[in-house]
């Protein structure tokens, strides 16, 4: 049996309500029926953990809740991976999604526990030994103030336990500002791997398209680093070492595509915790997540996804 490196994440899990779909708007002071409604362990911590307990690999989780129900709901939906979760004196955060017709959606979410997540809970919370030679996937990053403000802290924690740091930032609440930009771009430089999505990618580096924010942000990485960015249909692409790989992604009936971005990371990191090469890792992932993307309830495999007449 092949072993698998030491997988972990840490960020935001929160509950999701997913509604839908929903076009046009409605107007206000109307009642709208949703054909479609799905509550679930979410956020983008959530969303990789999920997957991960789908494909049955070990791994560890780093997170808090509310001391509510939903937050008993959340720590009984991942099991024992969630028994050393600190619990704030809040609600749980909750994000409503509505799903559009055009595969688009628009969130609501609340502040709730996520704000009280901190660095010496995750410290903590982490077996830095077991995890040694493995990845931690560090997103939600600008849901969790106090945790990132200290994240000098834990990238100097995971470069002394020899723990890879794979980032997904998310797309900042007040937009890519000069500021936002110095941070990522210095949380990048002390990052193994980057994980973002096309507009994310492209915003953050001021680029015009694709490939030129895939070059632009793998030289701001460490030697062997290795750059992702996900275009939705269109695949994936990354570069390590200035050698470029691209997958293209099948074409899927698409019921929901919320935490696709989340899953591909999930499905990418397993499978070079497995040994993969980047290229097959590539292609493992647009499989698995276009294979969530299109079913439900959701799947995770990693075979081919069963694709609609062209």
């Amino acid at each position: 049996m092949t072993m698998t490196r030491p997988l972990a994440t840490v960020g935001n899990v929160n509950v999701d309500l997913i509604l839908g779909p929903v076009a046009p708007w409605p107007t206000p002071g109307t009642e709208v029926i949703c054909a479609e409604d799905d509550l679930r362990v979410g956020g983008a911590a959530g969303n990789a953990a999920l997957a991960w307990q789908a494909m049955d690999l070990p791994f560890q989780c780093a997170a808090n809740t509310g001391d509510d129900h939903f937050g008993d709901w959340l720590r009984q939906g991942l099991g024992a991976t969630a028994l050393g979760w600190s619990k704030a004196r809040s609600a749980t955060t909750l994000s409503v999604g509505i799903t559009h017709p055009d595969a688009e959606r628009t969130f609501y979410t609340t502040v709730g526990h996520l704000a009280q997540l901190d660095w010496p809970q995750v410290e903590a919370q982490l077996d830095w030994g077991a995890l040694s030679g493995g990845t931690l996937l560090l997103c939600g990053c600008f849901l969790t103030d106090r945790l990132t403000g200290h994240y000098d802290a834990l990238f100097r924690k995971a470069k002394e336990a020899n723990v890879k740091v794979a980032l997904d930032t998310g797309w900042p609440l007040h937009g890519w500002t000069p500021d936002i930009r110095r941070s990522v771009e210095g949380w990048i430089t002390h990052s193994n791997i980057v994980l973002l999505n096309e507009i994310e990618a492209i915003n953050l580096t001021q680029t015009q398209e694709a490939t030129a924010a895939l070059s632009a942000l793998s030289r701001r990485l460490p030697q062997g680093g290795i750059a992702v960015i996900k275009r939705g249909p269109h695949g994936a692409i990354a570069m390590q070492n200035r050698a470029t790989y691209s997958a293209a992604a099948p074409k899927v009936a698409v019921k929901d595509t919320i935490g696709a971005g989340d899953v591909f990371n999930a499905a990418f990191l397993a499978a070079l915790a497995r040994g993969f090469d980047i290229k097959a890792a590539l292609n493992s992932a647009v499989r698995v997540a276009s294979t969530a993307i299109s079913t439900h309830p959701r799947a995770y495999s990693d075979t081919t996804p069963q694709e609609v007449p062209a």
